[in-house]
């Protein structure tokens, strides 16, 4: 009797690695796929692979790798997972993420405990069966036809050779079933005006040395590749001229699985896996890009935050998850957000009026420690005492309360312990069972994380917002959940004298009965959270919080 074939010996594996620069959008590459394929029936699980030794994105500064975006599960990962979310609304979890440090951690611990049997445990095959079997997992669990493994970094690095060494022990042992998508940049340099593919060529070369032989090449531009540029890679990558796919910039990163599309890419990716081609829905997000640009009128909104800068340069992607945030409920409400982002420290340098001036909305997002705590409290005052509309996010809702206690109760000391653990008015402080993680310096597992469960109160703002749009769970008025990246919360000893005096607590965790959101009474629109509603967004499901500050925001422009 045959032995039965398990789930794992009908899965197709599509791996997409990147050539030339890093950031070239690999990410957004795998999301538009797995979205193309979804839309057109098949069950698809992403997973990416980074290269760096640490256990999750967690601890990583954002300036260094971007916005980690936090999972339903905890999951501190790598911000290609929001895209994958985003694309496909699917939340994603511990399992779509695995970086080198989990990898060899694993590898490790099973020499440790004499798994291996007493054998030399080398990286081939050690390490390479694991990435493997972390690849065949994630199918399994999320019962998929199709998984997308992304490969982190460029090709030619060594500290993700490893990745596309598994990637061609597993082209070798399921001929027919496994696909190689090279994503590549082919720029235009100035000086010259006509797109270069030797670049490409040379990473093609790099993949080749490798034993591996793209399938398709994905070629980033800032235009369409004209037909004399596609005939050169398909001639020296080794391809067919339909192989050769165009992915220039466009005016949302929304717009690339339509581009995609009409190249039928995504028919000839289940053509090449022997797959059934079935033509992809796409009516709904057609329409959204429809929607996107109908947006014209422009609205203003200033962020006030620290992890903008990269050396000489700023960034947006140590905030990538909130832009996006923005972007989902301006178009929903067909407005172009115009954001400016101002440095934390120069506020309080130049103060803020001279920065901000006119502005229809304020932002204090995400942030840790003392540098530019100031300045994001001047912003919270500016606009409680402007009426310009406010959304806090974490911290950003942490430092209104000091804001509010300094200037309206009149406690002039007031602080959070993290950044003045002598303060004698703590307004934000850490909850006893996080106390003993600090003093172990076990950064890693004291915050609270992944989504959290909460109450609002009925006549509140809040109420109010999560009914207009749609929030609460589980068909219960006043139930949500949001996702929690942090350590310190509102001190409850002075919950009394804040509303008293203005400013309450409209929403408080189902464990623990922790303050989750506060909301100031008589202003147009000023709310801070203790959790993520960033990290929820998506393109068609924006979040109630952000579509409610996009509505002031807009009122306040008129």
């Amino acid at each position: 009797m045959p032995p039965r074939k398990s789930k794992s010996d009908n899965l197709k594996y599509i791996f997409v690695s990147g050539g030339v620069i890093s950031g070239i959008g690999k990410g957004l590459t795998v999301a538009s796929i797995a979205f193309l394929l979804k839309s057109a029936g098949y069950k698809v699980a992403p997973i990416k692979f980074e290269n760096y030794l640490n256990l999750d994105a967690g601890t990583i500064n954002p300036i260094e790798h971007g916005d980690p975006f936090l999972c339903e599960d905890g999951t501190e990962a790598d911000m290609d997972i929001g895209s994958y979310e985003k694309f496909m609304d699917e939340d994603m979890g511990r399992d779509n993420f695995i970086t080198m440090g989990k990898i060899y951690q694993t590898v490790i611990e099973r020499e440790r405990h004499f798994e291996y049997e007493g054998e030399d445990v080398e990286a081939i095959p050690y390490i390479t069966n694991e990435i493997i079997r972390r690849i065949n997992e994630v199918g399994r669990k999320s019962d998929a036809e199709v998984v997308i493994i992304e490969l982190g970094g460029t090709a030619g690095e060594y500290q993700n050779a490893l990745y596309y060494e598994a990637s061609r022990m597993l082209t070798l042992k399921k001929p027919g079933d496994v696909i190689h998508i090279h994503v590549s940049y082919v720029p235009t340099p100035s000086h010259l005006g006509e797109p270069k593919t030797k670049p490409t060529q040379l990473s093609v070369k790099m993949l080749n040395s490798m034993g591996i032989q793209p399938d398709i090449i994905v070629a980033r531009s800032d235009k369409f590749l004209d037909e004399r540029r596609k005939d050169r890679l398909a001639l020296f990558c080794n391809l067919h001229k339909e192989d050769v796919i165009s992915n220039p910039d466009v005016s949302t990163v929304y717009e690339i699985p339509l581009v995609l599309h009409k190249q039928d890419m995504d028919k000839n990716i289940l053509k090449k896996l022997n797959l059934k081609i079935r033509k992809p829905m796409l009516s709904s997000w057609e329409k959204f890009i429809d929607n996107v640009k109908k947006a014209k009128k422009e609205i203003d909104i200033t962020i006030v935050g620290k992890y903008f800068g990269t050396g000489e340069y700023e960034i947006r992607d140590s905030y990538a998850a909130l832009f996006d945030a923005i972007d989902h409920a301006s178009w929903n409400q067909l407005v172009k957000a115009k954001t400016r982002w101002i440095d934390a420290e120069k506020v309080e340098i130049e103060g803020l009026e001279k920065l901000i001036g006119k502005t229809d909305g304020i932002i204090v997002p995400i942030g840790w420690g003392e540098r530019g705590a100031e300045g994001m409290i001047a912003a919270a005052r500016y606009a409680r005492k402007n009426n310009i509309p406010y959304l806090g996010l974490c911290y950003g809702m942490q430092l209104a309360v000091v804001e509010f206690a300094r200037d309206v109760l009149g406690l002039k000391d007031a602080n959070t312990k993290e950044n003045d653990k002598k303060t004698k008015n703590p307004v934000i402080h850490l909850i006893p069972s996080q106390k003993a993680h600090m003093k172990k310096r076990a950064y890693g597992g004291t915050m609270r994380l992944g989504a959290w469960k909460a109450i609002v109160k009925k006549g509140t703002r809040a109420f109010e917002i999560y009914k207009k749009y749609g929030g609460f769970i589980h068909n219960k008025p006043g139930l949500t959940s949001e996702r929690h990246r942090h350590r310190y919360e509102f001190n409850d000893k002075y919950v009394k004298d804040f509303e008293k005096a203005g400013l309450k607590v409209s929403a408080r965790s189902v464990e623990e009965n922790l303050a989750e959101i506060i909301e100031l009474n008589k202003h147009p629109f000023y709310i801070g959270t203790q959790g993520h509603p960033e990290y929820k967004s998506r393109p068609l499901k924006p979040h109630p919080i952000f579509l409610a500050f996009i509505e002031a925001c807009k009122n306040n422009s008129y």
